[in-house]
């Protein structure tokens, strides 16, 4: 299978892992519903082993422990983590993003607190792999959940665990979504829970300012806010100043990088990440967008030159690329503050099969319009993820890679790419 290179990372295809000549991991994932997912575990279970690949049935249960905790039904969860199965790098990984979503999303205390502690000891007899779950985030949820519960002393002390482990150091390295921010708002709660308001404030504050936030953090935020002041009057007017300032910020950086000369075709480059002196090249624009057509998750085939008269956002990514997918929360919220005459974004998919997009779109989900070229002939791209920005007319005005870092950042950025070129062009 074709390679892609990643901003921070080099992943091979999950799709190819697996014997093809018995049913395995690789089929299963592409069944779009849990629900539907357990009916075939029940399938195959009753059928010959000699049909199935040899590691099938744990990875089975792995999944399906998977994808129930990230629905919420915790019973479902406990049943097929009972069964002890080995869990993937993969799976590993999405088992941290479930639990953080029980606690940011369900806000179910009680059992965040419950899993992130089980999933740590876990990790302590060597059954989970560290590298993939990330303890620290596991420690942040876990000390949270017991400041949300009233256990102040265990939470200080799970805080204080999760910025000595080593995973902390992911935080400031702008690879996986919100870490940094997810990990203020956690802190806060803490520091809330033990009566440092001012502390907790302070945090928010700065982390609102320098957009290392997402809105999960404004209930925390208003929380301290109010401990502070004493009353909540004002918080909104207040929020939306600070915001108002973080995008400013970005809208000036933002606006260094405007392609002034109307161009239909250009060569993407951004300096070398390693630091090294060279240009690295991210796409190739070597077609005028008129002429560009691609297929959409349902094989309609989308010209793009149909969009003339709007900004048009092309945003490249893989399912494999975490910080691709991470910025799909900032694009959300681009999208929503424009009418579909001012706007369109694609999230266009590269080098994947349409079956494993089309059940990551489902089970995530994917809210965003997707494109696929899966030959990567359109743009040449390179390194994902990576976004072009087109004026009215087809002319490139902005290129740029990589994850900006949290939620709000990257909505902060693309809104002001977006607003730029409406002005200039």
């Amino acid at each position: 299978m074709k390679k892609i290179i990643l901003l921070l990372l080099i992943s091979s295809s999950v799709w190819a892992q697996q014997p093809k000549n018995k049913y395995s991991i690789n089929e299963f994932i592409l069944i779009q519903k849990v629900e539907d997912q357990e009916k075939k575990y029940n399938e195959v279970i009753k059928g010959p082993a000699q049909n199935l690949a040899p590691t099938a049935l744990n990875d089975f249960r792995a999944e399906l422990a998977l994808a129930w905790l990230f629905k919420g039904n915790v019973a479902r969860y406990q049943y097929y983590k009972s069964t002890s199965p080995k869990f993937s790098y993969r799976q590993a990984l999405y088992l941290g993003y479930a639990v953080e979503k029980l606690l940011d999303e369900k806000k179910d205390y009680a059992n965040a607190e419950k899993i992130s502690k089980a999933l740590l000891d876990d990790l302590t007899k060597g059954k989970m792999d560290g590298d993939a779950v990330r303890p620290s985030v596991l420690f942040e949820v876990n000390a949270a959940a017991n400041a949300k519960l009233g256990n102040v002393d265990v939470a200080k002390k799970m805080i204080a665990k999760s910025s000595e482990d080593k995973s902390s150091e992911s935080r400031l390295i702008k690879y996986f979504k919100d870490m940094q921010a997810n990990y203020l708002n956690r802190q806060a709660m803490v520091m809330l829970a033990a009566g440092e308001y001012q502390k907790a404030y302070d945090v928010l504050d700065k982390a609102f300012k320098e957009a290392e936030s997402n809105s999960y953090m404004v209930e925390t935020f208003k929380e301290a806010f109010k401990k502070v002041k004493g009353t909540d009057q004002g918080f909104d007017a207040y929020l939306k100043s600070l915001k108002a300032e973080a995008y400013q910020k970005y809208y000036k950086e933002v606006e260094t990088h405007y392609v002034s000369a109307p161009s239909k075709t250009i060569t993407g480059k951004f300096p070398d990440p390693s630091g090294g002196s060279e240009m690295i090249t991210s796409f190739e624009a070597k077609t005028p967008l008129e002429s560009v057509a691609m297929k959409n998750l349902d094989g309609k085939t989308v010209n793009l030159g149909d969009y003339k008269g709007k900004i048009l956002v092309l945003d490249f990514w893989t399912t494999l690329c975490t910080p691709c997918v991470a910025a799909f929360a900032g694009f959300e919220k681009v999208v929503s503050d424009y009418k579909k005459d001012d706007l369109q974004l694609f999230v266009v998919n590269i080098f994947e099969e349409n079956a494993a997009v089309k059940a990551f779109a489902a089970q995530k989900p994917v809210t965003l319009s997707v494109l696929q070229d899966q030959e990567n002939t359109a743009y040449n791209v390179a390194a994902t993820p990576t976004k072009i920005i087109f004026d009215s007319m087809g002319n490139i005005r902005f290129f740029s890679s990589g994850y900006a870092g949290s939620t709000d950042r990257e909505y902060y950025k693309l809104k002001a790419m977006v607003e730029i070129t409406k002005a200039r062009s």
